[in-house]
C-alpha cells in the first residue's frame, strides 16, 4: 500500500471545500427564493383581494346608475 501523496490529499481536500461552498450557495439561493416567493404569494393574495373589492364596487355603481337612470325615466314620463 503507497502512502497518499500530500498533494493528492491537498486535492482532495479543496476539491471538498468547493463542493462545501457550492452547497453552501445554493443553500442560500434555495432559501432566498422560496423568500421571494412567499413574498410574490403574499402580493397576489393581497392583489386578488384588493380586485375583488373593486369588482364589488363596480357592481355597487352599477346599480345606483341605473337607479339613478329609472329615476330619470320616470321624470321624463310624467
Amino acid at each position: 500500500m503507497s502512502m497518499p501523496r500530500p498533494e493528492a490529499e491537498l486535492l482532495e481536500t479543496d476539491s471538498l471545500e468547493a463542493l462545501e461552498e457550492r452547497i453552501h450557495r445554493a443553500v442560500e439561493l434555495v432559501s432566498s427564493l422560496r423568500s421571494e416567493r412567499d413574498a410574490a404569494v403574499a402580493e397576489a393574495k393581497k392583489l386578488r383581494a384588493e380586485i375583488e373589492g373593486m369588482r364589488s364596487e363596480r357592481k355597487q355603481v352599477r346599480v345606483r346608475i341605473e337607479k339613478l337612470l329609472g329615476q330619470m325615466d320616470q321624470l321624463s314620463e310624467r
